[in-house]
């Protein structure tokens, strides 16, 4: 089987989430118990750094697609019973469309669990140039980011690339140190062969990081396994999308973000539109920044506190007691959507791991990664599902 590529990496050790400036936070206030659980929420934060120079198209293209597995795979991942929050955030470096004062670095995304705004990122990432420097862009990712402490939190960076990992004016060894001082462990992923990755001391920049060296071919084409449970999930998801109700500045271009994501995701293959379907159903999928039904999950008052322009304009003229019904059956219609393909899920993972056996092959760098972040996440406390 073709080897399942560098996302598929990265992402398969942590994943997702912080947020982006959202215009309507300000609206909202924020429930001081909302506070208190989301100072206690435990997290995992992924920042991926990713080498967008004119030889790493396959490398683009193996992120794309092996997004929503990742985040599959770390919704495996349980601290204390719970999920844990899932942040990512997406550097781009390398690239000579950027600056030279920027050191050719450009922060895609900041730390969010926006899942859809990461796809539409990465979906938006183009090739070009350039001058590689992972000394500093791991600074930077360092030093901009809102990296969170927490006794079971786990702060990852994954620096993908293929050339000198030496190269550029920061000293990769003081940033990587600097990193470690708040407890960001940097793993590094060489596009090439694994004699080339340590004489290019991106295996060093990993031992120097206390994290992992992973060596991958970024032009390899993925192989999907296509299951007879596809066709039934890709309907849970057109069901599922109709319980969205978008509020505020951005409810109506986030609603159609959403479906725009389906299509890219869909545009790969079918079975990576799967994996997406099937990631919007857990719990890390979250939307209460323009959904009003993941904004009254996480506060009951959400609509007493809204400004009637900032409702749809289909429920500008109801009451506030009629609009918490209508979110009230939309929430019961999506957590019984969201276990129908939950069901099917787990029936689909079954009928690929029944077929990944038949194939004779060496454990490939997804499977690598999975082993050591579940052997980091142990050693924290958690659990796997």
């Amino acid at each position: 089987m073709k080897s399942k590529i560098f996302l598929a990496a990265l992402l398969t050790t942590v994943l997702t989430f912080a947020g982006c400036n959202h215009s309507n936070a300000k609206t909202i206030e924020t429930n001081p118990t909302e506070n208190k659980e989301a100072e206690n929420e435990t997290k995992i934060q992924v920042a991926l750094l990713l080498d967008t120079s004119s030889s790493m198209n396959g490398l683009i293209e193996q992120a794309k697609a092996r997004l929503w597995n990742i985040v599959n795979t770390l919704t495996t991942l349980k601290y204390e019973g719970r999920t844990p929050s899932i942040e990512i955030s997406l550097y781009e470096y390398g690239n000579d469309n950027l600056s030279a004062e920027s050191n050719f670095i450009r922060q895609v995304a900041p730390l969010t669990n926006d899942l859809d705004l990461i796809s539409e990122k990465l979906f938006s990432l183009t090739t070009n140039g350039g001058n590689e420097y992972c000394g500093a862009v791991i600074q930077d990712a360092t030093r901009q980011l809102k990296w969170e402490d927490g006794k079971a939190n786990m702060k990852l960076v994954y620096i993908a690339g293929n050339e000198g990992f030496n190269q550029g004016g920061v000293n990769y060894k003081e940033a990587i140190n600097a990193a470690l001082k708040n407890s960001i462990f940097i793993n590094t992923i060489f596009c090439g062969n694994q004699s080339a990755g340590v004489s290019l001391f991106w295996k060093d920049g990993a031992d120097t990081g206390n994290g992992k060296y992973f060596n991958i071919d970024s032009n390899q084409a993925i192989e999907y396994i296509a299951t007879p449970y596809d066709d039934q999930i890709s309907k849970c998801n057109d069901r599922i999308n109709t319980t969205y109700i978008g509020y505020g500045n951005q409810g109506e271009s986030k609603k159609m973000n959403q479906m725009a994501q389906d299509m890219n995701a869909e545009k790969l293959s079918k079975a990576n539109k799967t994996e997406r379907v099937v990631s919007k159903s857990k719990a890390v999928y979250k939307n209460d920044t323009w959904d009003l039904v993941d904004k009254v999950k996480k506060d009951k008052d959400a609509v007493q506190k809204l400004k009637k322009e900032e409702l749809p304009k289909e429920y500008q003229n109801k009451t506030k007691e009629e609009i918490n019904k209508i979110i009230a059956d939309k929430a019961i219609e999506r957590e019984k959507i969201q276990n129908e393909i939950n069901e099917l899920a787990k029936k689909r993972q079954e009928y690929i791991n029944a077929e990944a056996k038949k194939t004779k092959t060496k454990d490939d760098l997804g499977n690598a990664i999975s082993t050591s972040i579940v052997a980091l996440a142990k050693t924290k406390g958690y659990t796997i599902e």
